[in-house]
């Protein structure tokens, strides 16, 4: 089987499933109210929203997988280059950070652009945007880093 078929065979298993247990034992508490008035404000049933809100889970957790897996990927220098992009630092900026020229850091942001199949560094912050890299920066920008970066010169 195909793996995009095997997945939407997994997903209406998992559709099945979820319209079973529901039907068995009816949710009850916070998901269960939740899920009630989500229903009610969108006219539809509940079991197909809560298949809804599955498939997209699934969905999300599968690009999670896959994202971080492409990360694993990308060398440490890559890593520090895509980490400062998603924090919005230009490349003059990263290569002030770094110590390298922004020559090199327009490379590194083309590796990793084509390791994650992307086009731009917008795409880039987009894909990693649930990401939180504040406290990468905080271990890994060394403090003269920081002061120039307090001080304005660098504009995360």
């Amino acid at each position: 089987m195909k793996p995009h078929l095997a997945l939407w065979a997994y997903l209406r298993r998992a559709l099945r499933s979820l319209i079973f247990a529901s039907r068995i034992m009816r949710l009850e508490g916070e998901i269960g109210r939740a899920l009630q008035d989500l229903a009610r404000r969108e006219l539809r049933p509940e079991d197909e929203i809560a298949a809804d809100l599955l498939t997209n889970a699934i969905a999300r957790h599968q690009a999670a997988e896959t994202n971080l897996r492409r990360w694993h990927v990308l060398t440490p220098r890559e890593q520090e280059v895509s980490a400062l992009t998603c924090l919005n630092l230009t490349n003059v900026e990263i290569a002030k950070c770094l110590m390298i020229s922004p020559e090199t850091v327009k490379t590194h942001v083309r590796n990793v652009l084509a390791k994650f199949n992307l086009r731009s560094k917008s795409e880039l912050r987009q894909v990693l945007g649930d990401w939180d890299f504040s406290a990468w920066a905080e271990a890994n920008v060394t403090g003269k880093e920081r002061e120039a970066s307090r001080q304005g010169e660098l504009t995360p």
